[in-house]
């Protein structure tokens, strides 16, 4: 039977009640000097900066009880978030007090110089919102800033490691007003343990060591951030304690003086400086940015009607533009559907290799759709994007027995779906970082987040800002260079106080008004492949959430049809080969993280086992 057909008796019964207003946190003083030395005893960080210590919980893949949920990829900032509910927060407050913990932790990911979305059910009004915390252009951006004068692309890597592919950071924003509309702390405290695990440290794992040593090269380039983050010009060794003082610095600086002080003060001048004009090791030079103080103070967090879709009876909630995740898994979901429809044979039923051969199709037929209409500009038709009539439209050149040639051209959103012509004109996929962290939070009360946040490709622009340890991001190279298609018209490209198109996808599903299932991953385009195939795997394929987290994952974005080894190593790969499907090794996709409602107060927080090392999945009161 398939996760679907069983959901009905185990979906959410999530208790609605009156918020409870958390306790104070200790400021505890950060060190002085980034070191890292031989790991201690005992683990650093029990104390998140609570009075008392809480209990502390192990990293697990997958964990069952009440009182909350959280899960992300880091043991240590899962933690916060535990500690924060434990002691009376709600879901806002342990996702603010996790993402900030994940900027300590996940530097090269997510952080106070970067941006992301957030998809929220409040119990208190059963409404679903968002927050756009999307980094912007500067004022001065227009479409030719990424042009050489001939009116070709600027080269890209050139462009990532520049002050050029800085946006504004909207992060800060998004966490401020996240705790002033939803949450019950304040920012003070909400940002306290993470200044204290900045200055306590925390234990490097492999995959730290590995984007650290990944990245050495072009982190030599910055002196600031080569003092950070390298150890005599090295990658930090595995078990050792990694603090960084200059980033406990920062969360201080914002914590007790708000983030008015990034956004139009002190802390945002060293920004607007080190961007403009990165400092550079000898015999080094960079493009500088073009941001000022105004684009700064310009800067709003924005609250926006989520993207609104159903799926077999679930309403499904996403981030809308300049975000395309919330589009295309609805546009995703839809097309599983209709091929449901056309073939009269369910996704449930299939073999594995035709629900996947569904399943790149859909992927694929959805980013050809994605790349040709959905950016931060007016008119994106978001509204027949998602509509099941444009995917039955869609759906039509469907074959169960043959791959369509890639790329797939993109279809018409026009309202009239009659017609079973091929689109007119397919599109090359644009490139997209794959840096992100992702994470979801639940309380007792009901209340729901799911959160994406980046400095876009890992390491961002290898920029560090000096005296504050965190890196900037190089958001600005998500907008395409040069239109992606001569004649087409390309919502994507840079112009001034414009926010670059995402494929960030934080999710949340509700059935029958009651939260059933929040999820999201980091992994740039395949973010959007990655959620959707967690939530058929759980729904329709009949795997527990943690085995849907687990499964080798296929990301065919209308050009790339990656796979991880696993999937390329089984028998079903020769099967989507025999179909026509050209598949390429893609090493490890995404990082998923879940939460479900279990009823009865009881929740599953389910993580990657494997992927970046395993993430961590964890409630308040675990039980059997």
């Amino acid at each position: 039977m398939s996760r679907h057909s069983a959901r009905t008796t185990t979906r959410s019964r999530w208790v609605l009640g009156a918020l409870v207003v958390g306790l104070p946190l200790a400021l505890l003083p950060a060190t002085a000097g980034a070191q890292t030395q031989a790991a201690p005893t005992a683990a650093p960080g029990t104390d998140r900066g609570w009075h008392g210590k809480p209990t502390e919980l192990p990293k697990v893949a997958v964990m069952t009880g009440s009182g909350g949920a959280v899960a992300s990829v880091d043991r240590d900032a899962s933690q916060v978030g535990i500690d924060v509910l434990a002691r009376g927060g709600n879901a806002a407050d342990a996702a603010v007090a996790t993402a900030a913990a994940l900027g300590v932790t996940e530097p090269y990911s997510a952080g106070i110089g970067g941006g992301g979305f957030l998809v929220y059910y409040d119990a208190r009004t059963r409404h679903v919102s968002t927050i756009d915390g999307r980094e912007t252009a500067p004022a001065s951006f227009t479409e030719d800033t990424f042009r050489k004068p001939d009116g070709t692309a600027m080269d890209f890597t050139t462009v990532v490691n520049s002050g050029l592919s800085v946006g504004v950071p909207g992060t800060p924003a998004l966490w401020a007003k996240a705790l002033r509309d939803y949450g019950t702390l304040s920012l003070n405290a909400a940002l306290k343990p993470a200044e204290r695990l900045a200055a306590k440290g925390f234990l490097v794992d492999q995959t730290f060591h590995d984007q650290t040593a990944q990245n050495a090269a072009r982190f030599a380039k910055f002196p600031e951030t080569a003092r950070v983050f390298l150890r005599d010009g090295q990658a930090p060794a595995v078990g050792t304690v990694f603090t960084n003082p200059d980033m406990a610095k920062a969360y201080r600086t914002l914590r007790t003086q708000g983030v008015d002080v990034l956004y139009r003060g002190r802390l945002g001048e060293a920004i607007v400086r080190e961007s403009n004009a990165p400092h550079t090791a000898a015999g080094v030079s960079v493009m500088g940015g073009q941001m000022t103080l105004r684009d700064l103070a310009a800067y709003r967090a924005l609250t926006k009607a989520p993207i609104h879709s159903q799926y077999k009876g679930l309403d499904v909630y996403g981030m809308p533009v300049p975000s395309s995740g919330g589009i295309a898994v609805a546009e995703i979901l839809n097309l599983m559907k209709a091929y449901e429809d056309r073939t009269g044979v369910t996704t449930s039923a299939v073999s594995d290799v035709d629900y996947l051969h569904r399943f790149s199709e859909a992927s694929a037929t959805a980013f050809a759709d994605r790349n040709r209409y959905v950016g931060d500009v007016p008119g994106v038709p978001v509204s027949e994007l998602v509509s099941p009539a444009f995917a039955a439209e869609r759906a039509c050149l469907f074959s169960p027995t043959q791959a369509q040639p890639r790329p797939i051209p993109f279809g018409s959103p026009d309202g009239s779906y009659t017609s079973c012509a091929p689109g007119a004109k397919a599109q090359q996929e644009p490139y997209e970082g794959l840096s992100t962290t992702h994470l979801t939070a639940t309380d007792r009360w009901g209340n729901v987040a799911s959160y994406t946040l980046t400095i876009e490709q890992t390491g961002g622009s290898g920029i560090t800002v000096p005296g504050y340890g965190f890196l900037l991001n190089n958001e600005l190279t998500d907008f395409n260079f040069v239109p992606l298609t001569a004649g087409v018209p390309d919502p994507n490209l840079p112009g001034p106080g414009k926010r670059p198109r995402s494929s960030m996808s934080p999710t949340i599903l509700m059935d029958g008004g009651t939260p059933f299932l929040a999820v999201g991953s980091p992994g740039g385009a395949t973010i959007i492949t990655s959620v959707s195939q967690t939530i058929l795997g759980y729904l329709d394929r009949g795997l527990p959430l943690v085995d849907a987290i687990a499964a080798p994952r296929l990301s065919s974005r209308n050009g790339t049809e990656g796979a991880e080894p696993a999937l390329l190593a089984s028998p079903v790969a020769a099967g989507l080969t025999a179909l026509g499907h050209k598949l390429s090794n893609a090493g490890e996709i995404g990082a998923v993280t879940a939460i479900r409602s279990l009823g009865g107060g009881r929740f599953e927080a389910a993580a990657e086992t494997v992927r970046r090392g395993g993430g961590s999945a964890m409630v308040v009161r675990p039980q059997p």
